[in-house]
């Protein structure tokens, strides 16, 4: 009986222990972070198809979205899928595209990470010349392989409710694991060397 009882208590430790992580696992999951395959070429060459990513879904919960942040939000077409893209105009700010060139309140915007050139179509929501002011409670999207992605070119600004998340890190593959920086934030704090006099 003594040998039941050991077993039974063995078993019990494994399940408790299982739900723990699974319910730790379910709150991080829905609450705190989300995992996603990069699909397609629309962020080359920052982000390539297969690529596994993590997106920080607290980020503007507690904070807003910034220029160059790269998002993941449900497609404006269908909820099912979720989009990749670039912050690149935030709210009440005035965008257009003309040769090639984004401008931000009417100032060049300077992007060092795209691939290929900012094109615009005569039937999509901002045309070529076109100046459009980004409504409150909304972002202007691109992705960085301009040639190849649909974004807010086409279906206009995104809703801030249907961001997922801040892309943060990359987990896969392995030879470019690491942290996602946003490349127009700089670090406005002085480094600052102290020293101190023993005698």
């Amino acid at each position: 009986m003594d040998i039941v009882k050991k077993i039974i208590e063995f078993v019990m430790d494994i399940l408790e222990t299982v739900t723990f992580v699974g319910s730790l696992f379910i709150v991080v999951y829905l609450f705190i972070m989300q995992p996603h395959q990069v699909k397609g070429s629309s962020m080359d060459n920052t982000f390539h198809n297969g690529e596994y990513i993590l997106t920080n879904k607290l980020a503007y919960k507690f904070g807003s979205p910034h220029r160059g942040d790269v998002v993941v939000f449900s497609s404006p077409d269908n909820k099912d899928i979720d989009f990749i893209k670039r912050i690149i105009a935030l709210p009440g700010e005035k965008i257009r595209i003309e040769n090639n060139t984004i401008y931000i309140n009417g100032k060049a915007l300077k992007e060092q990470y795209i691939e290929g050139q900012t094109l615009t179509l005569e039937d999509a929501y901002l045309k070529e010349g076109q100046e459009e002011i980004i409504p409150n409670g909304h972002i202007f999207v691109m992705g960085d392989n301009r040639q190849r992605s649909s974004d807010s070119r086409m279906f206009g600004p995104v809703p801030t409710q249907d961001i997922i998340g801040r892309v943060f890190f990359r987990y896969f593959p392995p030879e470019k694991i690491g942290t996602i920086k946003n490349p127009f934030e700089q670090s406005l704090i002085p480094v600052r060397l102290v020293y101190q006099e023993f005698r």
